[in-house]
């Protein structure tokens, strides 16, 4: 069995794409995943929930999806905000690629996939969707959280859909201890075993 994660920049694992039809946010749209991403084969929980529960966007703004993998939920906030310019970052080059194909093929013009260090280092974000790599580890992970929260805009949300059993409860109680920087995160919604979190800059 193949050790390799995800999470790898370069996957070597041959590839496998599988054509998909999905509901994002109201919107039917057909996709590719491919192997060697996070959830080849399948629209994961994780996401679904996250899709069924965070708010409704902002007509406008600059989004982010955190570990976008194949791109649902990068597709699905441009679906929702056409006018929004949205971002989808990853360290897998080949769900950047599969990424940027479903998104060609579902002619969305606003969203640009990136490397995280390919990304403007002054970019701000309004709004931050992530079903963030747990997998990687806890330091790898509150490293990741650490680089992004702080992007976000003064008024900016970020929300996060995270596993119970995989710590959801402590990943809140660590960013709401400061862990990230000066924010507050509150459990927004609890289903089919995942929290969702709502990540705010903490009130002056």
């Amino acid at each position: 069995m193949s050790t390799e994660h995800y999470f790898s920049e370069d996957p070597q694992a041959p590839l496998r794409k599988t054509p998909l039809t999905l509901t994002l946010r109201g919107h039917t749209v057909t996709m590719e995943s491919a192997s060697g991403t996070f959830s080849p084969g399948h629209l994961d929980t994780g996401t679904a929930v996250l899709l069924k529960y965070a708010p409704h966007l902002p007509e406008t703004g600059t989004f982010l999806d955190l570990g976008c993998g194949w791109g649902p939920l990068t597709l699905a906030l441009a679906l929702e905000s056409p006018d929004a310019s949205v971002w989808g970052v990853d360290v897998n080059e080949r769900a950047l690629q599969v990424a940027t194909d479903n998104a060609a093929n579902a002619h969305l013009g606003s969203i640009s996939f990136a490397t995280p260090e390919d990304v403007p280092s002054d970019l701000l974000f309004d709004v931050i969707w992530s079903n963030p790599p747990i997998r990687v580890g806890k330091k790898e992970l509150h490293s990741l959280l650490a680089q992004w929260l702080p992007r976000l805009t003064p008024e900016g949300e970020a929300w996060l859909v995270v596993a119970k059993k995989l710590g959801a409860d402590s990943l809140q109680e660590w960013i709401a201890g400061g862990g990230a920087g000066d924010f507050d995160a509150s459990r927004f919604e609890t289903s089919r075993g995942f929290r969702v979190i709502r990540v705010s800059r903490r009130s002056s």
